[in-house]
């Protein structure tokens, strides 16, 4: 299925409509409605791995608005940072996991699921509208059953302030050559060309995913992450090393610094631009400050395959498989599905967008309304290296074969080699 599909519920907009024909076509609704046959009430426990100020923030607003028409059930969130909850996850869902937490679609969702780890809600879905059929396809598992709820996407570009570009006389690359061209005029007027970081081990995974994009197209970008390619494979030796050249227009010393200290690069105008998800604007101030962002596709590398794939996560929520307060956890689950709580959200983080395509969208900032254009155009929709494989490898192989080639760009031979050795016993398992 083309991932397009996946994400036509997105498009709320009415200049849209035709691709919010994908969704269920029902009227959203601000209650959660009970889904398990009988009034939810008492404590829901709500893991989240939301901790920056504004998405924490964010998800503050839905909790209180969710418990103002609940009728009686209460959220006890736990915020986890993020990095931690993320390399955490495995040993969380198997030790006292709480009734509702954050997660990803696709793989990472499904991987879990077969795993016996996540609640079954496919009776909540009986109950969520204006999500599409490729979004619903997204949170189901192997076994025909939902386990996830969208609740936003966003997507992977390069970013930069328009101000900067403009007062310099800078135009959006095209191609790596224009990028490259880019550079050397940027490296002159004393700015870094392209903020980097990856101390936290997941960034960079987003630069490798674009590189194979560009390189070797939507299908075997997704083919390897699913093991089904040799990490050997010349294609994969190409994206290495054009990596290696374009860590030479990177900011340097990249494994010491967060992704929020290289977005604020950006922001500070030490860097040009910056290659991350659209939360980069988390790291910008409300206002004017966050108005002069924008972006552009990571650009053309291979003429043959083009840009016409993109890189959108959707984020949403999960329940653990044996939750203390089921009913609540699946009342709090169908209103997160819903558009009002999706609204409540993205007004409170304007760097991401509704996954409902009921969603009013009319408040969008230009960013928002932007990012919502470039996913519906998109004719590919990869999600992400850590949600398109499986989160053991992305873990104990990416993380540290991504950060050994930042460290040391020359050995990619006896870099692909560990790779797929370690792939193959991997995926054998």
């Amino acid at each position: 299925m083309s991932r397009r599909t996946m994400l036509k519920g997105t498009m709320g907009a009415a200049a849209l409509a035709a691709l919010a024909a994908c969704g269920s076509g029902s009227t959203s609704t601000s209650t959660g409605g009970a889904t398990a046959g009988s009034k939810a009430s008492g404590v829901v426990t709500f893991g989240s791995n939301q901790s920056d100020a504004v998405p924490k923030a964010a998800y503050a607003a839905f909790v209180k608005a969710y418990e103002a028409q609940s009728g009686g059930v209460t959220i006890q969130t736990n915020t986890v940072d993020h990095n931690t909850f993320q390399e955490n996850i495995n040993n969380y869902l198997q030790g006292s996991p709480d009734d509702v937490f954050t997660w990803f679609a696709g793989y990472r969702m499904r991987f879990f699921a077969e795993q016996g780890l996540a609640g079954d809600i496919s009776d909540v879905w009986k109950n969520v509208t204006g999500m599409s059929d490729g979004f619903k396809a997204a949170s189901t598992g192997t076994d025909g059953k939902q386990y996830f709820i969208p609740f936003d996407t966003y997507p992977w570009a390069v970013f930069y302030r328009p101000s900067v570009f403009k007062a310099k006389g800078y135009t959006v690359p095209k191609t790596m050559d224009d990028f490259y061209t880019l550079s050397a005029q940027i490296k002159k007027d004393g700015m870094v060309p392209l903020a980097f970081a990856d101390k936290d081990g997941w960034p960079a995974m987003g630069t490798f995913d674009q590189l194979n994009l560009r390189l070797n197209g939507y299908d075997f970008h997704i083919s390897l992450m699913a093991g089904k390619e040799s990490w050997t494979d010349q294609k994969v030796k190409n994206v290495f090393d054009a990596w290696r050249k374009l860590l030479e227009v990177s900011q340097p010393d990249s494994l010491g610094r967060t992704w929020q200290e290289a977005a604020q690069s950006l922001q500070k105008n030490e860097a040009a631009t910056y290659v991350l998800g659209m939360f980069v604007g988390q790291q910008f101030s409300a206002g004017a400050d966050r108005e002069d962002l924008d972006f552009f596709t990571f650009p053309e590398m291979d003429s043959t395959i083009g840009t016409d794939a993109i890189e959108a996560p959707i984020d949403g929520f999960m329940m653990s498989k044996k939750p203390k307060n089921e009913a609540g956890a699946k009342d709090f689950l169908t209103y997160l599905s819903t558009a009002a709580a999706q609204e409540v959200y993205v007004k409170s983080d304007p760097t991401v967008i509704a996954a409902n395509s009921k969603a009013d969208t009319s408040g969008y900032t230009a960013l928002q309304k932007k990012a919502v254009e470039f996913i519906g155009n998109a004719k590919h929709i990869s999600q992400f290296m850590d949600r398109d494989t499986r989160p053991d490898f992305a873990s104990t192989v990416m993380i540290p074969a991504i950060q050994t080639f930042i460290g040391n760009p020359k050995d990619v031979d006896g870099l692909v080699n560990s790779i797929e050795s370690q792939k193959k016993s991997i995926f054998a398992s």
